[in-house]
């Protein structure tokens, strides 16, 4: 019997209500335990309440003028390749799409940003370009993610926490990177996933994943096999201890992690496979849970 799979796209209307305290202590049926709970335990932390408020602040007085200044809406008519993938990664995962907008600006491949009432999802087109059109979905689903498990206003406090850290107290700036890091390495698991339920197609979502980690140009192939056979052992060595200050875990990491996922009797469902002798999602996310520890 197929498994319905809720995608919280009520929970989301209720957030833009001003009602986020379920999205925020829940997320989606896909979410990753470990980033739920962490995520939990941030409205603790006051150095993070802190850059929240400073945040917010930021966004509505300064940041967001800033940022799309030099941006364009994207419509039906302008990029449309852009809004299309939008669009698809939207019904594909139950969520409203925010407004989204081709920018130029380096910093950002692609991110939301914003409040949880205003998010705003930002596409560098030139590496927009360097995906297919089932890529760009996945790379617009991950996004999604964010908005559909109440992510949005963590992820933009760390980014302007890294980018314009003389805006906040200096003493809440590292304890704050410090906490939200740690958070976004296990929401990354989180919005791969997101990113995968969008295409249903584990290659392309890894080739969308290595090309936006690595810059790849369009017509990059890329074998996951062979990729991982390549790389050292992410558990071993002092540059364990360098992911500690990453936002996002060692891209071998992400692959394996996304791959057990794919194997899951949720994704099997989702699906239409038979997800008999397949893992549950506990199961699976304790070995994740294993697999992206920094120690």
């Amino acid at each position: 019997m197929s498994v319905g799979v809720d995608f919280d796209f009520a929970r989301w209307l209720a957030a833009r209500r001003g009602s986020m305290e379920q999205s925020a202590r829940e997320g989606a049926a896909y979410a990753f335990a470990a980033e739920r709970k962490f995520r939990r335990t941030l409205g603790l932390a006051r150095p993070v309440t802190m850059a929240l408020e400073a945040t917010t602040r930021l966004w509505r007085d300064v940041a967001r003028t800033e940022l799309l200044g030099t941006a364009v809406k994207v419509t039906d008519q302008q990029y449309p390749r852009v809004w299309r993938a939008a669009k698809t990664a939207g019904l594909a995962l139950r969520v409203q799409v925010p407004i989204v907008f081709a920018a130029p600006t380096s910093s950002i491949k692609v991110k939301v940003l914003g409040t949880e009432d205003a998010p705003h999802l930002i596409v560098n087109l030139d590496l927009a370009e360097k995906l297919d059109e089932t890529e760009l979905v996945a790379a617009i689903g991950h996004e999604l993610g964010h908005v559909q498990n109440g992510h949005i206003l963590y992820a933009t406090a760390l980014h302007y926490l890294t980018s314009s850290a003389a805006f906040f107290v200096r003493w809440v700036v590292q304890p704050a990177i410090m906490t939200l890091q740690a958070w976004s390495r296990r929401a990354e698991v989180t919005c791969d996933r997101a990113a995968l339920l969008a295409v249903r197609d584990l290659d392309k979502t890894l080739t969308a994943m290595v090309k936006l980690e690595l810059g790849l140009d369009k017509g990059s192939a890329f074998n996951a096999e062979e990729y991982l056979k390549s790389l050292p052992d992410t558990k071993k060595g002092l540059g364990r201890y360098a992911e500690m200050f990453r936002s996002h875990p060692y891209l071998p990491k992400r692959v394996q992690a996304l791959r057990l996922f794919a194997d899951s009797a949720l994704y099997a469902s989702v699906t239409g496979q038979d997800p008999a002798g397949k893992p549950s999602l506990p199961d699976v996310d304790k070995q994740v849970g294993e697999l992206i520890s920094v120690f």
